[in-house]
């Protein structure tokens, strides 16, 4: 390059050809909660490879996508456009990981309340889903970082995950628990009004143990999370319990 080339003359003689391009896709760990379990939402693979196989939704990357819009993408022609918190959660891109071509994925964490998780799989007839078993959180942090995730369908049977869609759930589960106490990622599981057991059953599935009634509300309420509404459930054969909503302390709570 020539210390006196323009920059618009550079970038016209420019070839992208030279150098070889990845392809870009996008993989969502769509979330939820069933029968007190972290629940995933897949796809059964009906073409190679892996077919046969279960799969997180996903798609590539278009030339002139955002990747957020490609998130958002995936979301509404794979799971019916349902409600979710969407966040980045970790770019994979080992050389052997698909082995139709050079392909770097970008997974996102979508977090689906409850209502949101049924309604996705009455929309999206291809989805299916699987509940996720981890180590309890409490084990070597060595060893809960190595710990191979296991999905289970809903009669009990490990699913064989495609690609390295395991690995993603796995970070995605030790994500979930290192931001459970610090961050609002947990009250994405839940309606916008919420009673504070259900707010422990949250805690409780995604960190795979029991939690101590009193302390656990104690410190919920303790942090300024949480806005009593005045109102309490309806529908229930015991005493009802208060509604709650979650209060945002500071701009960056979910960062």
């Amino acid at each position: 390059m020539s210390p006196s080339e323009s920059e618009a003359a550079f970038l016209a003689r420019y070839d992208p050809a030279d150098y070889a391009r990845p392809a870009v896709a996008v993989d969502l760990v769509l979330m939820g909660l069933s029968a007190g379990r972290p629940a995933l939402l897949l796809l059964r693979r009906d073409r190679h490879p892996h077919a046969g196989r279960h799969a997180l939704p996903g798609g590539f990357v278009g030339i002139d996508e955002a990747l957020e819009d490609a998130a958002a993408r995936v979301l509404r022609e794979k799971a019916g456009g349902v409600p979710a918190h969407l966040e980045q959660l970790y770019t994979f891109g080992a050389v052997e990981r698909d082995p139709r071509m050079r392909i770097v994925t970008v997974a996102y964490l979508a977090l689906l309340a409850e209502a949101a998780f049924a309604e996705a799989l009455e929309r999206a007839p291809t989805l299916s889903f699987g509940t996720v078993a981890l180590p309890r959180r409490g084990v070597a942090d060595e060893a809960e970082a190595a710990a191979p995730v296991t999905v289970l369908s809903p009669t009990g049977e490990a699913l064989r995950l495609a690609f390295d869609h395991a690995e993603i759930v796995a970070l995605a589960m030790r994500r979930l628990r290192g931001k459970l106490d610090y961050s609002e990622v947990g009250f994405r599981l839940l309606p916008e009004l919420f009673t504070l057991r259900q707010l422990q059953d949250v805690h409780e599935a995604i960190l795979g143990t029991p939690l101590n009634k009193p302390a656990f509300r104690r410190r919920m309420l303790d942090r300024g999370w949480l806005e009593p509404t005045g109102r309490f459930e309806t529908g229930t054969s015991y005493r009802p319990a208060e509604l709650y909503r979650f209060r945002p302390t500071s701009p960056s709570q979910g960062d």
